[in-house]
């Protein structure tokens, strides 16, 4: 009787999955505060990355999983959705990982082979793979090898993106949060009640936890929460491309899908890409951490925790706002739009920073001092 209720009344549906999913995070994340503090498990605040300045915990990661989880079991058999299998199988590795690293840590080629992992499972066997690349660079449809390599190290940079841009009190939980309406919205309104319940699941697990995380945060969401809102992002993305499919789907909800997916995704997608290029040009390697990311930077220029939070919050809303009502423009424009926005604003953000820091600085240096030789 419940389950043809929420088939009937798809938004009761959806306003269910997200109150349990809210409910338990809400109600376990206080436990871990206390059980970390009688553990003494704290994210050091000693360490060069570091913005805050008291030992807080990194453990909230574990109740976004349990409540993504919990939410999940329980409401799957509506929607009859086999492929939460494959990836709650996938977070369940990435949380043993997570919780491992947040708590003793974890070097970096076993996180690595770990995710390698993790993709694989969610393209051979869960069917979450880009068949085609959209007319992006002039390519359409590709090889099903090719498209599942490509889709891995899609899986496998998203999942990370979200891991860097953890840094400042509840900026990838935020970002995360955006991730999950904007997918569930468009989801919802395809018809598509499978993958609007898993985004309002994960959605209701960030905006309980974001309650603890907030600028004085309680606690962080370490890496046990990105590394799952980054793989539950990533699927979400490469589903709502697929759906989305001119010439498969006669009424596709969106034109330029993978515009659209990486509009949603700008935030991490650009800084991780950024962050690479100069780590790579700089000879360092692209894995190697450092106090260069956006939100780094946004500091440095004087913002407090939450004006980073709202100035990145704003520019991810209107940029995904511009690119729905640009659509039609294709793929390839919106994408070099997108790119080269992001580009300008990086650029003013060095520049507006650069002549704070010294009135001879030019636009030139932008490039010279704080791209060559910025690590």
């Amino acid at each position: 009787m419940l389950k043809q209720l929420f088939i009937d009344y798809p938004l009761a549906y959806y306003v269910a999955v997200i109150v349990l999913s809210f409910v338990v995070v809400i109600s376990v994340i206080p436990s871990i505060i206390h059980a970390a503090n009688r553990l003494n498990i704290f994210d050091k605040s000693d360490l060069h990355r570091k913005e805050h300045k008291h030992d807080i915990s990194r453990l909230g990661g574990i109740g976004i999983f349990c409540a993504f989880t919990i939410t999940v079991l329980m409401f799957a058999n509506v929607v009859n959705y086999q492929e939460a299998n494959f990836l709650l199988s996938s977070c369940i590795i990435l949380f043993a990982v997570g919780i491992k690293d947040d708590i003793y840590g974890v070097g970096a080629r076993t996180k690595f082979l770990l995710q390698i992992l993790v993709a694989f499972i969610l393209v051979i066997f869960g069917g979450f793979r880009l068949s085609s690349l959209y007319g992006v660079f002039g390519l359409w449809n590709v090889h099903p090898l090719a498209g599942g390599l490509f889709s891995v190290a899609l899986i496998i940079f998203i999942i990370n993106a979200f891991n860097l841009i953890d840094g400042v009190d509840g900026l990838a939980g935020t970002i995360g949060a955006i991730v999950c309406f904007s997918f569930g919205f468009l989801f919802a309104l395809a018809g598509e009640m499978a993958y609007a319940f898993i985004s309002f699941a994960l959605l209701g697990s960030i905006i309980g936890f974001l309650f603890f995380n907030f600028s004085p945060a309680k606690i962080f969401m370490g890496d046990t929460g990105s590394l799952i809102i980054g793989v539950v992002s990533v699927v979400l993305a490469i589903k709502f491309i697929e759906l989305n499919k001119i010439g498969i789907n006669p009424h596709p909800i969106v034109f330029s899908a993978p515009a659209v997916a990486v509009a949603i995704l700008i935030i991490p997608v650009f800084d991780s890409l950024r962050i690479f290029f100069i780590r790579v040009i700089n000879k360092r390697s692209p894995f190697k951490g450092d106090r260069n990311h956006i939100h780094h930077r946004l500091l440095k220029y004087g913002l407090g925790h939450k004006q980073v939070v709202v100035l990145l919050v704003v520019f991810n809303l209107l940029t995904i706002f511009s690119t729905l009502l640009l659509q039609k423009l294709g793929n390839f424009v919106l994408i070099i739009l997108q790119i080269g926005i992001c580009v300008i604003f990086n650029i003013a953000l060095t520049y507006l920073k650069g002549k704070k820091r010294s009135k001879n600085y030019t636009l030139a240096d932008v490039f010279l001092k704080d791209t060559i030789n910025a690590i």
